[in-house]
């Protein structure tokens, strides 16, 4: 049986695995947010920085790619991913419904949100957001590159997405 994975942030452009396909999908009940404060890979515990987590709203769909895994990888593609994605155990992995854009509905590894960890920051104004995103550093580099390469691969892609879109541009002013 095929492993799917659902990306909505870094996994678009920077999967980390081997990737047999790629298709757009749509996972119902669920809203791509920067709505979990980044201690490690885009901000330090003394300044977080945000990332995007799937943030659970029933009347929402979040749009993104399902990447079947490829063949003989499934195991080593899912360990890597537990390291990367569960550092701080801020991100709860389940395996959920992804509609396809070619009609088929797959079952996806995919990393929600846990709205009781204390990195959890739902409901921030954009303003916030962009002011956050536009001074943080962590592990992996600049907040900025977070935001302006997910914004970018979703435009890419297709799929609009109006906050990022905004936030993108706030925060390009606030750093020039």
């Amino acid at each position: 049986m095929a492993m799917w994975v659902f990306g909505y942030g870094s996994l678009l452009w920077n999967p980390g695995f081997e990737v047999a396909e790629r298709v757009i999908g749509t996972l119902p009940g669920y809203a791509r947010s920067f709505c979990m404060r980044s201690i490690h890979h885009r901000g330090t515990e003394e300044r977080p920085g945000l990332v995007l987590a799937l943030d659970r709203q029933d009347d929402h769909a979040c749009t993104g790619m399902a990447l079947r895994v490829a063949p003989g990888l499934e195991t080593q593609t899912l360990d890597y991913l537990r390291d990367r994605e569960l550092i701080s155990s801020a991100y709860v992995e389940k395996n959920l419904q992804v509609a396809l854009a070619d009609s088929r509905v797959v079952e996806a590894v995919v990393y929600v949100v846990d709205e009781t960890h204390v990195q959890y920051c739902g409901g921030l104004p954009l303003e916030e957001q962009a002011r956050i995103i536009a001074s943080a550093v962590g592990g992996r580099g600049p907040n900025t590159e977070y935001l302006y390469n997910t914004a970018d691969h979703l435009h890419e892609i297709g799929l609009n997405d109006p906050d990022l879109e905004w936030l993108s541009m706030r925060v390009r002013a606030l750093t020039t």
